[in-house]
Protein backbone atom coordinates (compact mmCIF):
# COMPACT_ATOMS: atom_id res chain seq x y z
CA UNK A 1 0.00 0.00 0.00
CA UNK A 2 1.18 3.60 -0.49
CA UNK A 3 2.55 5.36 2.47
CA UNK A 4 0.29 8.80 3.66
CA UNK A 5 1.68 11.23 4.39
CA UNK A 6 0.68 13.31 7.22
CA UNK A 7 -0.80 16.71 6.11
CA UNK A 8 1.16 19.49 8.24
CA UNK A 9 -0.94 21.86 10.35
CA UNK A 10 -1.36 25.25 9.26
CA UNK A 11 0.72 27.35 11.81
CA UNK A 12 -0.08 30.82 12.45
CA UNK A 13 3.02 33.27 11.67
CA UNK A 14 3.72 35.89 13.72
CA UNK A 15 2.39 39.36 13.16
CA UNK A 16 4.95 42.13 12.28
CA UNK A 17 5.86 45.39 11.96
CA UNK A 18 7.95 46.71 8.81
CA UNK A 19 10.41 48.95 10.35
CA UNK A 20 11.89 50.03 6.68
CA UNK A 21 15.46 49.86 7.24
CA UNK A 22 17.10 48.48 4.98
CA UNK A 23 18.32 45.24 5.52
CA UNK A 24 16.64 44.68 9.20
CA UNK A 25 13.57 43.77 8.06
CA UNK A 26 15.08 41.10 5.67
CA UNK A 27 17.07 39.73 8.57
CA UNK A 28 14.11 39.63 10.90
CA UNK A 29 12.13 37.90 8.33
CA UNK A 30 9.21 40.91 8.23
CA UNK A 31 10.71 43.40 11.00
CA UNK A 32 9.62 43.89 14.56
CA UNK A 33 7.17 41.84 16.48
CA UNK A 34 3.81 44.05 16.27
CA UNK A 35 2.37 44.93 19.31
CA UNK A 36 4.79 43.89 21.28
CA UNK A 37 7.99 44.98 22.62
CA UNK A 38 12.00 45.15 21.12
CA UNK A 39 15.12 45.79 23.06
CA UNK A 40 17.20 47.51 21.31
CA UNK A 41 20.77 47.99 23.36
CA UNK A 42 24.56 49.04 23.10
CA UNK A 43 27.03 51.11 24.56
CA UNK A 44 27.04 54.84 23.98
CA UNK A 45 27.72 56.08 20.43
CA UNK A 46 26.45 53.19 18.58
CA UNK A 47 23.33 54.34 17.51
CA UNK A 48 20.15 53.21 19.50
CA UNK A 49 18.60 56.88 19.67
CA UNK A 50 18.80 56.92 15.71
CA UNK A 51 17.38 53.50 14.90
CA UNK A 52 14.32 54.05 16.85
CA UNK A 53 14.16 57.41 15.64
CA UNK A 54 14.06 56.09 11.89
CA UNK A 55 11.56 53.00 12.95
CA UNK A 56 9.47 56.04 13.84
CA UNK A 57 9.61 58.27 11.14
CA UNK A 58 9.59 55.45 8.77
CA UNK A 59 6.28 54.08 10.29
CA UNK A 60 4.53 57.80 9.89
CA UNK A 61 6.43 58.16 6.45
CA UNK A 62 6.31 55.03 4.82
CA UNK A 63 2.99 53.23 6.43
CA UNK A 64 0.82 55.75 8.08
CA UNK A 65 1.51 54.76 11.65
CA UNK A 66 2.02 57.81 14.27
CA UNK A 67 4.73 57.12 16.83
CA UNK A 68 4.96 58.74 20.15
CA UNK A 69 9.37 59.78 21.09
CA UNK A 70 9.39 59.42 24.75
CA UNK A 71 12.60 60.73 25.63
CA UNK A 72 14.64 61.20 29.13
CA UNK A 73 17.52 62.81 28.33
CA UNK A 74 17.46 65.06 25.28
CA UNK A 75 14.91 67.46 24.68
CA UNK A 76 12.00 68.05 21.41
CA UNK A 77 14.74 70.79 20.18
CA UNK A 78 17.74 68.75 20.69
CA UNK A 79 16.75 65.54 18.95
CA UNK A 80 15.33 67.40 15.86
CA UNK A 81 18.77 69.17 15.63
CA UNK A 82 20.46 65.75 15.92
CA UNK A 83 18.46 63.65 13.35
CA UNK A 84 18.03 66.35 10.62
CA UNK A 85 21.21 65.49 9.19
CA UNK A 86 19.69 62.17 8.51
CA UNK A 87 16.92 64.22 6.93
CA UNK A 88 14.53 63.50 9.29
CA UNK A 89 12.30 67.09 9.34
CA UNK A 90 10.42 66.75 13.22
CA UNK A 91 9.42 69.96 13.54
CA UNK A 92 7.27 69.31 10.17
CA UNK A 93 5.95 65.94 11.39
CA UNK A 94 5.39 67.00 14.98
CA UNK A 95 2.84 69.72 13.42
CA UNK A 96 1.07 67.40 10.96
CA UNK A 97 0.64 64.62 14.19
CA UNK A 98 2.43 62.09 12.65
CA UNK A 99 5.13 62.41 16.09
CA UNK A 100 4.59 63.38 19.47
CA UNK A 101 7.93 63.93 20.98
CA UNK A 102 7.45 63.74 24.93
CA UNK A 103 10.36 64.80 27.25
CA UNK A 104 10.70 63.98 30.81
CA UNK A 105 12.60 65.39 32.78
CA UNK A 106 14.17 62.90 35.53
CA UNK A 107 15.49 64.82 38.78
CA UNK A 108 18.28 62.73 40.01
CA UNK A 109 19.97 65.60 42.16
CA UNK A 110 18.36 63.87 45.20
CA UNK A 111 18.83 60.17 44.74
CA UNK A 112 16.81 58.85 47.84
CA UNK A 113 14.06 56.24 48.02
CA UNK A 114 10.72 57.52 49.64
CA UNK A 115 7.27 55.77 49.70
CA UNK A 116 6.21 53.55 46.84
CA UNK A 117 8.33 54.35 43.65
CA UNK A 118 6.09 53.14 40.71
CA UNK A 119 5.55 54.22 37.09
CA UNK A 120 1.89 55.86 37.40
CA UNK A 121 2.71 59.22 35.95
CA UNK A 122 4.59 57.78 32.82
CA UNK A 123 1.59 55.36 32.15
CA UNK A 124 -0.58 58.75 32.09
CA UNK A 125 1.45 60.62 30.21
CA UNK A 126 2.40 58.22 26.95
CA UNK A 127 -1.17 56.93 27.22
CA UNK A 128 -2.64 60.74 26.80
CA UNK A 129 0.05 60.70 23.81
CA UNK A 130 -1.17 57.58 22.37
CA UNK A 131 -4.31 58.73 22.41
CA UNK A 132 -3.51 62.35 21.05
CA UNK A 133 -2.65 61.12 17.97
CA UNK A 134 -3.60 57.48 17.45
CA UNK A 135 0.18 56.35 17.64
CA UNK A 136 0.99 52.72 16.74
CA UNK A 137 4.73 52.74 17.23
CA UNK A 138 6.12 54.18 20.59
CA UNK A 139 9.78 54.98 21.46
CA UNK A 140 11.46 54.83 25.23
CA UNK A 141 15.19 56.12 25.08
CA UNK A 142 16.68 55.23 27.83
CA UNK A 143 15.56 53.23 30.31
CA UNK A 144 18.51 53.88 32.47
CA UNK A 145 16.98 57.43 33.09
CA UNK A 146 13.80 55.76 34.98
CA UNK A 147 15.70 53.73 37.61
CA UNK A 148 19.45 54.94 37.64
CA UNK A 149 19.22 55.47 41.61
CA UNK A 150 17.26 52.63 42.59
CA UNK A 151 19.06 50.70 44.42
CA UNK A 152 15.97 47.78 44.70
CA UNK A 153 16.90 45.47 42.02
CA UNK A 154 13.15 43.62 42.89
CA UNK A 155 11.45 46.92 42.39
CA UNK A 156 13.39 47.42 39.04
CA UNK A 157 12.30 44.16 37.98
CA UNK A 158 9.24 44.40 39.13
CA UNK A 159 8.48 48.11 37.24
CA UNK A 160 9.99 46.75 34.09
CA UNK A 161 7.80 43.91 33.75
CA UNK A 162 4.74 46.72 34.47
CA UNK A 163 5.91 48.70 31.66
CA UNK A 164 6.32 45.66 29.04
CA UNK A 165 2.61 44.48 30.09
CA UNK A 166 1.56 47.79 30.18
CA UNK A 167 2.89 48.58 26.64
CA UNK A 168 1.44 45.17 25.21
CA UNK A 169 -2.13 45.88 26.49
CA UNK A 170 -2.11 49.17 24.67
CA UNK A 171 -1.69 46.94 21.54
CA UNK A 172 1.86 49.47 20.25
CA UNK A 173 4.94 48.61 18.82
CA UNK A 174 7.41 49.57 21.12
CA UNK A 175 10.96 50.36 20.99
CA UNK A 176 13.04 50.57 24.29
CA UNK A 177 16.46 51.10 24.35
CA UNK A 178 18.84 50.49 27.18
CA UNK A 179 22.61 51.04 27.84
CA UNK A 180 24.96 47.65 27.62
CA UNK A 181 26.18 46.16 30.83
CA UNK A 182 28.62 44.46 32.57
CA UNK A 183 29.08 41.12 31.44
CA UNK A 184 25.48 41.55 30.51
CA UNK A 185 23.59 42.77 27.48
CA UNK A 186 22.35 45.66 30.01
CA UNK A 187 22.87 47.91 33.15
CA UNK A 188 19.94 45.43 34.95
CA UNK A 189 20.77 42.39 33.19
CA UNK A 190 17.05 41.58 33.55
CA UNK A 191 15.49 43.88 30.44
CA UNK A 192 16.45 41.52 27.82
CA UNK A 193 14.05 38.64 29.45
CA UNK A 194 11.18 40.48 29.00
CA UNK A 195 11.26 41.73 25.96
CA UNK A 196 9.83 39.86 22.83
CA UNK A 197 12.58 40.83 21.01
CA UNK A 198 16.46 42.07 21.15
CA UNK A 199 18.84 43.92 19.28
CA UNK A 200 22.60 44.34 20.35
CA UNK A 201 24.41 47.26 18.28
CA UNK A 202 28.11 47.14 18.78
CA UNK A 203 30.72 50.08 17.85
CA UNK A 204 34.05 49.19 17.81
CA UNK A 205 37.79 50.33 16.92
CA UNK A 206 39.73 47.80 15.28
CA UNK A 207 43.35 49.48 13.80
CA UNK A 208 41.81 52.53 13.79
CA UNK A 209 39.13 51.63 11.62
CA UNK A 210 35.64 52.26 12.85
CA UNK A 211 33.13 49.87 12.29
CA UNK A 212 29.08 48.87 13.79
CA UNK A 213 27.63 45.75 13.67
CA UNK A 214 23.89 44.60 14.63
CA UNK A 215 23.15 41.29 16.25
CA UNK A 216 19.26 40.25 16.80
CA UNK A 217 20.19 38.39 20.17
CA UNK A 218 16.59 36.80 20.62
CA UNK A 219 13.15 37.15 18.31
CA UNK A 220 10.22 34.72 20.19
CA UNK A 221 8.22 33.29 17.69
CA UNK A 222 10.00 33.87 14.78
CA UNK A 223 13.24 32.79 12.48
CA UNK A 224 16.09 35.47 12.47
CA UNK A 225 19.57 35.93 11.31
CA UNK A 226 21.90 35.16 13.88
CA UNK A 227 25.16 36.62 12.89
CA UNK A 228 26.53 39.78 13.15
CA UNK A 229 25.67 42.45 10.73
CA UNK A 230 27.54 45.27 9.73
CA UNK A 231 25.50 48.67 9.69
CA UNK A 232 25.92 52.62 8.76
CA UNK A 233 24.19 55.40 9.50
CA UNK A 234 24.19 57.54 5.79
CA UNK A 235 22.57 59.93 4.19
CA UNK A 236 19.01 58.45 4.11
CA UNK A 237 19.43 57.09 7.82
CA UNK A 238 20.48 53.45 8.85
CA UNK A 239 21.57 50.63 6.71
CA UNK A 240 22.08 47.11 7.73
CA UNK A 241 23.92 44.97 5.32
CA UNK A 242 22.91 41.49 6.00
CA UNK A 243 24.77 39.20 2.88
CA UNK A 244 21.95 36.65 3.40
CA UNK A 245 19.35 38.70 2.35
CA UNK A 246 20.81 39.09 -1.17
CA UNK A 247 18.83 36.37 -3.04
CA UNK A 248 19.27 35.05 -6.53
CA UNK A 249 16.25 36.09 -7.99
CA UNK A 250 17.11 38.88 -9.90
CA UNK A 251 16.14 40.27 -13.35
CA UNK A 252 18.49 39.31 -16.20
CA UNK A 253 18.85 41.34 -19.69
CA UNK A 254 19.13 39.45 -22.92
CA UNK A 255 20.09 42.75 -24.48
CA UNK A 256 24.19 42.64 -25.46
CA UNK A 257 26.02 45.77 -25.45
CA UNK A 258 29.18 46.81 -27.04
CA UNK A 259 32.33 46.82 -25.12
CA UNK A 260 33.60 49.64 -26.90
CA UNK A 261 36.64 47.79 -28.11
CA UNK A 262 35.76 45.61 -31.32
CA UNK A 263 38.24 43.15 -31.21
CA UNK A 264 36.92 42.22 -27.26
CA UNK A 265 33.40 42.09 -28.83
CA UNK A 266 34.34 39.82 -31.71
CA UNK A 267 35.56 37.50 -28.74
CA UNK A 268 32.62 37.81 -27.02
CA UNK A 269 30.36 36.25 -29.85
CA UNK A 270 30.78 39.29 -31.82
CA UNK A 271 27.97 41.23 -29.35
CA UNK A 272 29.84 42.26 -26.62
CA UNK A 273 28.70 41.31 -23.29
CA UNK A 274 24.94 41.11 -21.39
CA UNK A 275 23.73 44.23 -19.85
CA UNK A 276 23.53 44.00 -16.62
CA UNK A 277 26.62 41.60 -15.95
CA UNK A 278 29.63 41.87 -13.64
CA UNK A 279 33.04 41.90 -15.37
CA UNK A 280 36.22 41.13 -14.15
CA UNK A 281 39.54 42.74 -15.87
CA UNK A 282 42.18 41.07 -13.83
CA UNK A 283 45.71 41.52 -14.83
CA UNK A 284 49.20 42.74 -13.32
CA UNK A 285 50.16 46.51 -12.69
CA UNK A 286 50.57 48.03 -16.39
CA UNK A 287 48.49 45.39 -18.19
CA UNK A 288 46.14 48.37 -19.48
CA UNK A 289 43.13 47.36 -16.61
CA UNK A 290 41.96 50.79 -16.39
CA UNK A 291 41.89 51.17 -20.27
CA UNK A 292 40.02 48.77 -20.80
CA UNK A 293 37.56 50.07 -18.14
CA UNK A 294 37.41 53.37 -19.46
CA UNK A 295 36.86 51.93 -22.98
CA UNK A 296 33.86 50.38 -21.48
CA UNK A 297 32.80 54.02 -19.94
CA UNK A 298 33.32 55.62 -23.14
CA UNK A 299 31.26 53.38 -25.10
CA UNK A 300 28.28 53.63 -22.56
CA UNK A 301 28.89 57.48 -22.57
CA UNK A 302 28.52 57.67 -26.07
CA UNK A 303 25.07 55.55 -25.90
CA UNK A 304 23.80 58.28 -23.99
CA UNK A 305 23.59 56.30 -20.58
CA UNK A 306 25.20 57.37 -16.83
CA UNK A 307 28.28 55.60 -15.57
CA UNK A 308 30.12 56.30 -12.32
CA UNK A 309 33.70 55.75 -12.29
CA UNK A 310 34.76 54.92 -8.46
CA UNK A 311 38.50 54.98 -8.82
CA UNK A 312 40.94 54.58 -5.32
CA UNK A 313 44.31 55.41 -7.13
CA UNK A 314 43.79 58.12 -9.33
CA UNK A 315 42.69 61.29 -9.06
CA UNK A 316 39.82 62.49 -11.92
CA UNK A 317 42.20 64.76 -13.46
CA UNK A 318 44.94 62.06 -13.85
CA UNK A 319 42.53 59.90 -15.45
CA UNK A 320 40.95 62.01 -17.76
CA UNK A 321 45.08 63.09 -18.95
CA UNK A 322 46.34 59.37 -19.14
CA UNK A 323 43.51 58.60 -21.28
CA UNK A 324 44.00 61.00 -24.06
CA UNK A 325 47.10 58.99 -24.65
CA UNK A 326 44.91 55.91 -26.12
CA UNK A 327 42.46 58.70 -27.99
CA UNK A 328 39.73 58.56 -25.07
CA UNK A 329 38.74 62.11 -24.26
CA UNK A 330 36.17 61.63 -21.39
CA UNK A 331 36.14 65.61 -20.94
CA UNK A 332 32.57 66.08 -22.68
CA UNK A 333 30.88 63.32 -20.87
CA UNK A 334 32.16 64.84 -17.90
CA UNK A 335 30.78 68.39 -19.08
CA UNK A 336 27.21 66.53 -20.04
CA UNK A 337 26.58 64.79 -16.45
CA UNK A 338 26.46 61.33 -18.01
CA UNK A 339 30.17 60.46 -16.19
CA UNK A 340 30.66 61.50 -12.79
CA UNK A 341 33.71 60.27 -10.46
CA UNK A 342 34.24 59.22 -7.29
CA UNK A 343 38.00 59.65 -5.83
CA UNK A 344 38.98 58.93 -2.80
CA UNK A 345 41.41 56.51 -0.51
CA UNK A 346 40.49 53.18 0.68
CA UNK A 347 41.98 53.83 4.31
CA UNK A 348 39.82 57.00 5.00
CA UNK A 349 36.61 55.06 5.74
CA UNK A 350 35.77 51.43 6.68
CA UNK A 351 34.57 48.70 4.42
CA UNK A 352 30.64 49.31 5.51
CA UNK A 353 31.08 52.99 5.13
CA UNK A 354 32.68 53.00 1.65
CA UNK A 355 29.80 50.24 0.93
CA UNK A 356 26.81 52.72 2.29
CA UNK A 357 28.69 55.54 0.21
CA UNK A 358 28.82 53.58 -2.95
CA UNK A 359 25.04 52.75 -2.83
CA UNK A 360 23.96 56.31 -2.06
CA UNK A 361 25.92 57.42 -4.75
CA UNK A 362 24.26 54.52 -7.11
CA UNK A 363 20.73 55.45 -5.59
CA UNK A 364 21.38 58.97 -6.69
CA UNK A 365 22.83 58.62 -10.21
CA UNK A 366 21.34 55.72 -11.11
CA UNK A 367 23.95 54.67 -13.75
CA UNK A 368 23.78 51.99 -16.39
CA UNK A 369 27.40 51.12 -15.03
CA UNK A 370 29.35 51.57 -12.88
CA UNK A 371 33.46 50.66 -12.25
CA UNK A 372 35.47 50.28 -9.48
CA UNK A 373 38.97 50.99 -9.59
CA UNK A 374 40.81 48.45 -8.51
CA UNK A 375 39.11 46.46 -5.65
CA UNK A 376 42.17 45.48 -4.75
CA UNK A 377 42.58 48.55 -2.79
CA UNK A 378 39.65 47.78 -0.32
CA UNK A 379 42.57 44.83 1.18
CA UNK A 380 44.06 47.91 2.95
CA UNK A 381 41.06 48.42 5.04
CA UNK A 382 39.60 44.64 5.71
CA UNK A 383 40.51 41.36 5.90
CA UNK A 384 40.62 39.09 2.84
CA UNK A 385 37.24 37.39 4.03
CA UNK A 386 35.86 40.68 5.09
CA UNK A 387 36.51 42.17 1.80
CA UNK A 388 34.99 39.01 -0.18
CA UNK A 389 31.78 39.80 1.94
CA UNK A 390 31.56 43.52 0.78
CA UNK A 391 32.64 43.19 -3.14
CA UNK A 392 29.54 40.11 -2.58
CA UNK A 393 27.14 42.31 -1.34
CA UNK A 394 28.09 45.81 -3.96
CA UNK A 395 28.09 42.85 -6.91
CA UNK A 396 24.55 41.52 -5.74
CA UNK A 397 23.32 45.19 -4.92
CA UNK A 398 24.40 46.25 -8.67
CA UNK A 399 22.55 43.16 -10.39
CA UNK A 400 19.49 43.91 -8.92
CA UNK A 401 19.27 47.06 -10.43
CA UNK A 402 20.41 45.96 -13.31
CA UNK A 403 23.58 47.81 -13.32
CA UNK A 404 26.93 46.82 -15.11
CA UNK A 405 29.85 46.68 -13.31
CA UNK A 406 33.51 46.71 -14.56
CA UNK A 407 35.88 45.41 -11.42
CA UNK A 408 39.21 45.98 -11.93
CA UNK A 409 42.10 43.56 -10.53
CA UNK A 410 45.64 43.52 -9.60
CA UNK A 411 47.00 40.48 -9.79
CA UNK A 412 51.10 39.37 -8.84
CA UNK A 413 52.89 36.47 -9.88
CA UNK A 414 54.06 36.64 -6.29
CA UNK A 415 52.73 34.16 -4.12
CA UNK A 416 52.58 36.23 -1.81
CA UNK A 417 49.35 38.32 -3.13
CA UNK A 418 46.36 37.64 -2.12
CA UNK A 419 43.87 35.89 -3.55
CA UNK A 420 40.12 37.62 -3.86
CA UNK A 421 38.71 34.75 -5.66
CA UNK A 422 35.87 36.54 -7.43
CA UNK A 423 35.85 34.09 -10.52
CA UNK A 424 32.32 32.29 -9.54
CA UNK A 425 30.69 35.93 -8.11
CA UNK A 426 31.46 37.79 -11.78
CA UNK A 427 29.63 37.07 -14.84
CA UNK A 428 32.40 37.73 -17.14
CA UNK A 429 36.20 37.50 -16.18
CA UNK A 430 39.06 38.87 -18.73
CA UNK A 431 42.57 37.90 -17.80
CA UNK A 432 45.38 40.38 -19.17
CA UNK A 433 48.92 39.21 -19.18
CA UNK A 434 52.35 40.64 -19.65
CA UNK A 435 54.51 38.29 -22.88
CA UNK A 436 57.43 38.25 -23.38
CA UNK A 437 58.53 37.27 -26.69
CA UNK A 438 62.62 37.48 -27.31
CA UNK A 439 63.51 40.97 -26.07
CA UNK A 440 59.79 42.03 -26.38
CA UNK A 441 57.02 42.74 -24.27
CA UNK A 442 53.71 42.59 -24.98
CA UNK A 443 50.29 42.04 -23.82
CA UNK A 444 47.84 39.60 -24.15
CA UNK A 445 44.44 38.98 -23.35
CA UNK A 446 42.16 35.81 -22.96
CA UNK A 447 38.46 35.40 -21.76
CA UNK A 448 38.15 33.24 -18.30
CA UNK A 449 34.77 33.06 -18.44
CA UNK A 450 31.35 34.98 -19.90
CA UNK A 451 28.25 33.26 -18.88
CA UNK A 452 25.34 32.23 -21.18
CA UNK A 453 27.03 33.34 -24.46
CA UNK A 454 29.76 31.46 -26.72
CA UNK A 455 33.10 32.98 -26.59
CA UNK A 456 36.94 32.77 -27.84
CA UNK A 457 39.15 30.31 -25.93
CA UNK A 458 42.82 31.82 -27.84
CA UNK A 459 44.99 34.03 -26.20
CA UNK A 460 45.14 37.07 -28.34
CA UNK A 461 47.74 39.98 -28.07
CA UNK A 462 46.53 43.65 -27.78
CA UNK A 463 47.80 47.35 -28.33
CA UNK A 464 47.20 50.22 -26.29
CA UNK A 465 47.19 52.74 -29.11
CA UNK A 466 46.30 56.55 -30.19
CA UNK A 467 43.24 54.69 -31.55
CA UNK A 468 42.19 53.02 -28.68
CA UNK A 469 42.37 49.38 -27.06
CA UNK A 470 43.25 47.21 -30.30
CA UNK A 471 42.84 43.25 -30.10
CA UNK A 472 44.69 41.39 -32.54
CA UNK A 473 41.95 39.03 -35.47
CA UNK A 474 41.36 35.38 -34.27
CA UNK A 475 43.42 34.88 -38.08
CA UNK A 476 46.20 36.54 -36.85
CA UNK A 477 46.17 35.17 -33.08
CA UNK A 478 49.42 34.78 -31.18
CA UNK A 479 52.39 34.59 -32.72
CA UNK A 480 54.57 31.49 -31.77
CA UNK A 481 56.52 33.62 -30.15
CA UNK A 482 53.74 34.84 -27.79
CA UNK A 483 52.74 31.39 -27.58
CA UNK A 484 55.63 30.00 -26.22
CA UNK A 485 55.56 33.32 -23.51
CA UNK A 486 52.12 32.47 -22.28
CA UNK A 487 53.08 28.57 -22.06
CA UNK A 488 56.25 29.98 -20.04
CA UNK A 489 54.12 32.24 -18.22
CA UNK A 490 51.97 29.54 -16.74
Amino acid sequence: MPSRQRAKPAVAQLAKCLTGITGLDELTGGGLPLGRPTLVCGSAGCGKTLLAMQFLVNGALDYGEPGVFVSFEESPKELAENVASLGFDLKRMVRRKQIWLEHIQMDNSRPLETGEYNLEGLFIRLGYAITAIGAKRVVLDTLEALFAYLPNRELVRSELHRLFVWLKARGVTAVVTAERGDGALTRYGMEEYVADCVILLDHRVIEQISTRRLRVVKYRGSLHGTNEYPFLFGRRGLSVLPITSLGLDHPVETARISSGVAGLDAMLDGKGYYRGSSILISGATGTGKGSLAVSMVAAACQRGEQCLYFSFEESRDQIVRNMHSIGIDLAPHLRSGRLEFHIGRPTVFGLERHLVTMYDAVNEAKPALVVIDPITEFLSVGSLMDVRATLTRLADFLKTQGITAVLTNLTASSDAQPDLSLSSLVDASIQLLHLEAGRQRRRGLYILKARGMPHAQDVREYWLTDQGVTVAAPEGGPNAAVDSALHAAR
